[in-house]
């Protein structure tokens, strides 16, 4: 009985030790929107511009705003241009479309800037190229945040691309 017992114990005790160690494969997704928006910030080849994203991001857009109380698009892409780059921009948007030299999309680089037009001809948005299709911008939904530009919600308003003169 006392072995019949013992062996009991043993073999319930090794069931559940080998069931708790056994191996499972936990994996990320990473085809998701964040995991390609991260593996884009972990490609930027200026550790200062990273630096600036992470400092920004979630900053909450406000129409005029040049601060972290809120800021515009417009805004980020000259406070971005200036520390980052030593480039000083117009502060609108359409006239920061008018100081760039024109570039496809294919062979935009880390720092050119993206230009939308969302509410008819004239630019109204402005965001700065990352790498793999992504881009930094304030958002007016969403603050400062990295997204993809090629989603069709962007692509539809992009009107220009290029590096600044």
């Amino acid at each position: 009985m006392i072995k019949t017992r013992n062996s009991f114990w043993l073999i319930l005790t090794l069931s559940l030790v080998l069931t708790a160690c056994g191996s499972r494969k936990y994996t990320v997704k990473n085809d998701t929107k964040a995991a390609k928006a991260a593996d884009a910030m972990s490609n930027l080849k200026s550790k200062q511009l990273y630096k600036f994203i992470t400092d920004w991001t979630g900053v909450k857009y406000r129409f005029g705003g040049l601060d972290k109380n809120g800021i515009d698009c417009s805004g980020f892409a000259f406070l971005l241009e200036k520390e980052i780059y030593g480039v000083t921009l117009p502060r609108i948007s359409r006239d920061q479309a008018k100081a760039v030299n024109k570039k496809s999309i294919d062979r935009l680089q880390e720092g050119d800037l993206v230009f939308f037009s969302f509410g008819g001809n004239e630019v109204d948005h402005v965001g700065v190229y990352l790498n793999n299709g992504f881009f930094v911008h304030a958002s007016t939904n969403r603050g400062v945040i990295v997204d993809d530009l090629n989603l069709p919600a962007y692509q539809r308003v992009l009107v220009k691309s290029g590096s600044v003169n």
